[in-house]
């Protein structure tokens, strides 16, 4: 009996980590159908600023981020310099640094390194939120599941929009457009009808970002420019005077 438990125990954790792919294929399957819509018409936006499939493929495989990867789309299509794309990537997608510190904590202290490593490349909004949900420690296996689904449909989707766009009219090409501006409009308004505090800032965001637009010296600043400032200006001064009180200080 004791020479079999060695063979028992790897059985056990080979069954342990298929179960976990497999729920986390489960519960990737919803996220992989909304990213399949969202990238399609991330896929036109990109072939409007002159990117073929190849390109949007690649973006998005190895960007992974909508907010981001449209924040690059429109400085390709403005020719931007390569460090304010670089720059404007790092503002857009800070959020992420904050939920792979959060998420690092729902590994058990035994996790490698790589798997870390493995998860910590696709740490979506939507990705992460299924995973901080998950009770006890994160199998790495559960998140690679939800992967197997979402990265595909994310990447494939945005060059299935590029090839869409050179083969549709230029009118349906320009309606299909603007459902990428109803995607933000659709995260930003729960969150504000919930929040005065962010409605306010979403309203003031617009506000600054047109005036920025209009007024000197910021209207001569290049739109990455803008956008870089704005984000950071507004994020600070939110952070600084409305800062979110963790659940231990709410309680308190």
């Amino acid at each position: 009996m004791k020479q079999n438990l060695p063979s028992q125990t790897a059985a056990g954790k080979l069954l342990s980590k298929r179960r976990a792919f497999v729920e986390g294929m489960r519960d990737g399957i919803p996220i992989a159908l909304g990213y399949l819509a969202v990238s399609f018409t991330l896929g036109i936006a990109a072939r409007n600023a002159g990117m073929d499939a190849i390109q949007g493929f690649l973006m998005s495989i190895l960007n992974l981020a909508s907010a981001g990867e449209y924040a690059g789309i429109m400085l390709v299509a403005s020719d931007a310099p390569y460090w304010e794309m670089a720059l404007i990537t790092l503002v857009t997608n800070a959020r992420y640094l904050l939920m792979s510190c959060a998420l690092s904590q729902k590994f058990a202290p035994s996790t490698p390194f790589v798997h870390r490593l493995g998860v910590g490349y696709a740490v979506t909004d939507e990705l992460f939120g299924i995973a901080i949900a998950r009770p006890g420690s994160l199998n790495p296996f559960y998140s690679y599941g939800a992967f197997a689904l979402s990265i595909p449909a994310w990447s494939f989707g945005t060059a299935a929009g590029v090839i869409a766009g050179n083969i549709l009219p230029a009118r349906a090409v320009s309606a299909l457009s603007v459902a990428l501006y109803g995607m933000f409009i659709a995260i930003i308004i729960p969150p504000a009808r919930k929040n005065r505090v962010v409605a306010v800032l979403i309203a003031l965001c617009f506000a600054l970002s047109w005036g920025a637009t209009v007024l000197p010296p910021f209207s001569g600043w290049s739109d990455g420019m803008r956008t870089i400032a704005l984000t950071v200006l507004l994020a600070g001064a939110a952070a600084l005077f409305f800062p979110v009180k963790d659940e231990e200080e709410a309680e308190a």
